[in-house]
């Protein structure tokens, strides 16, 4: 997948976060992992931790400090009930954005539209 552009990732993130955490319990470095394997690309820490600090916020998500295996505690996020009925809601609306958008921006797939047809005179 090639670049995403930063606006639309901030966009998504919420949505994508809910998701991850949705399979189950995560701390901010695993899912910064989770979400470049997913094809997202990089995510900096600077975007993440305050999307998951909003979630939080908004009761999305909750949050406990754990010990580190080794090193500092960390933060664990995890779904509430509230979270899952958020994610519903936005892959709904998700969905329908994303259709909206591949409507107005779908290239035709035949040269010989309407369209192109004006483009050529």
């Amino acid at each position: 997948m090639g670049d995403i552009q930063p606006a639309w990732l901030r966009a998504v993130l919420p949505l994508c976060l809910l998701a991850t955490l949705e399979r189950g319990e995560s701390y901010g470095y695993a899912l910064l992992q989770q979400l470049e394997e997913s094809g997202l690309g990089t995510v900096k820490g600077a975007v993440l931790y305050p999307a998951l600090t909003r979630l939080a916020d908004d009761g999305a998500v909750e949050v406990r400090w754990a010990p580190g295996e080794g090193g500092p505690g960390r933060k664990y996020y995890r779904l509430t009930d509230a979270g899952r009925d958020r994610l519903a809601r936005e892959r709904q609306a998700w969905q329908e954005f994303r259709t909206a958008v591949d409507t107005v921006a779908a290239f035709p797939a035949d040269p010989t539209t309407p369209h192109e047809q004006e483009k050529d005179r």
